[in-house]
């Protein structure tokens, strides 16, 4: 039994449970999400929130405190690499660093890029200034990793709820009442005495129309000319 053991195992030893988490973490603070597994997600949201308390405070005490939690080091790689597509650069949650400031050997290896505990410092510190904890939350893509059928959710940090939707879809709430109001709008559609009440609504007067119209009318409607009527002689040529 796991008496007054706290935290999450993860069938792994503490060496490999810790370099895991500060790999998450640097991961999920350079890219904004990850996707990883429930479990896993659960156990690094706790450390992720004490990261960015203490980067919150400031200070070279903070910066020392965030070092001993997360391996430094160079980050936005991808920025300047030609392969990643423009869209994922232009729906970066923070304001990327200029490819200038970021250079490579002969070897294609990063030389020159910005600091990962400098951006914790900076950029995600400065997002949640006036939010008092909650800086991550969990969607579930309703995915399960091959194997052992783990479900694959996306950990990220918040801010970003205008955007699109990572989860799985509409809740049947939201697809019941859509139900409801589409097949209160096709009740309108159809029915006549509706209609003239939204049309007395928006100030329109309803003007009848003959149920026939004369042949004048429909010609002057069409744009056309009335046929001349005709003669005597032509009636009686008819009538023969």
């Amino acid at each position: 039994m796991r008496k007054r053991i706290q935290g999450r195992q993860l069938s792994r030893d503490s060496e490999h449970r810790r370099a895991m988490m500060r790999n998450i973490a640097a991961g999920l603070f350079e890219h904004g999400q990850i996707e990883t597994t429930m479990p896993k997600a659960k156990a690094v949201q706790p450390f992720i929130e004490k990261i960015i308390t203490i980067a919150k405070k400031g200070g070279l005490n903070a910066r020392r405190r965030i070092e001993a939690r997360v391996n430094d080091r160079k980050i936005h790689s991808w920025v300047a690499d030609p392969n990643v597509p423009d869209s994922a650069k232009e729906n970066a949650w923070f304001d990327l660093p200029p490819a200038s400031e970021i250079e490579f050997n002969r070897f294609g290896e990063l030389r020159k890029a910005p600091r990962l505990v400098q951006h914790i410092m900076t950029a995600v510190a400065d997002r949640y200034r006036d939010r008092d904890g909650g800086y991550t939350r969990i969607v579930r893509t309703g995915r399960h990793r091959l194997g052992d059928g783990g479900d694959i959710v996306v950990l990220q940090l918040v801010g970003e709820e205008e955007g699109a939707q990572i989860g799985g879809g509409t809740s049947s709430r939201r697809r019941q009442a859509d139900r409801r109001t589409a097949f209160a709008a096709s009740l309108r559609k159809n029915d006549p005495a509706a209609i003239e009440e939204e049309v007395v609504e928006a100030g329109v007067a309803v003007e009848e129309s003959p149920a026939t119209d004369a042949p004048e009318t429909k010609a002057a409607a069409e744009g056309g000319e009335t046929a001349p009527e005709a003669t005597e002689d032509e009636k009686k040529s008819d009538a023969d």
